[in-house]
């Protein structure tokens, strides 16, 4: 299991012009499911997301998780993000998880991430969505589980 974390200003999910998820500052993740992931996976990456330390303390450091700061998380599914471009110029996507593996994975994801963190938004998975967000610092991370 991937997760591309932005930290953001704010970001808000498009589907179909009609917003069905958007934060404030906080964390926008696009989640990516791989094949072998299950919810032990999902768990490890879960507690990743929520204490790593990427917002800045009284003195400017990275030493603040989203649960110490309280800010907003949104939730995107990006299967892309296990795609193998090793070889060649196209991607390959057999690393990724089968559709019903992934959306339950990204749905248990979200469900988890809300009983012990708020606000939580979502995007819809396997939906063409349209992701708007600003960026802040620019700060990335790529974390696997």
């Amino acid at each position: 299991m991937l997760a591309l974390l932005q930290r953001v200003s704010e970001a808000a999910v498009k589907v179909d012009d009609q917003v069905v998820g958007q934060i404030g500052p906080g964390l926008l993740v696009f989640l990516g499911v791989q094949k072998d992931d299950d919810e032990a996976t999902l768990q490890r990456l879960l507690q990743k997301v929520l204490s790593y330390r990427i917002f800045a303390d009284a003195d400017g450091k990275m030493n603040l998780s989203l649960t110490q700061t309280g800010g907003g998380l949104l939730v995107v599914s990006q299967f892309t993000l296990a795609a193998d471009t090793a070889k060649g110029l196209r991607p390959g996507f057999s690393r990724a998880a089968p559709p019903a593996l992934g959306e339950a994975l990204y749905d248990r994801f979200v469900s988890e991430a809300r009983r012990i963190h708020a606000p939580v938004a979502k995007g819809r998975f396997g939906a063409d969505m349209q992701v708007s967000l600003v960026n802040d610092g620019p700060v990335t991370f790529l974390l696997e589980a």
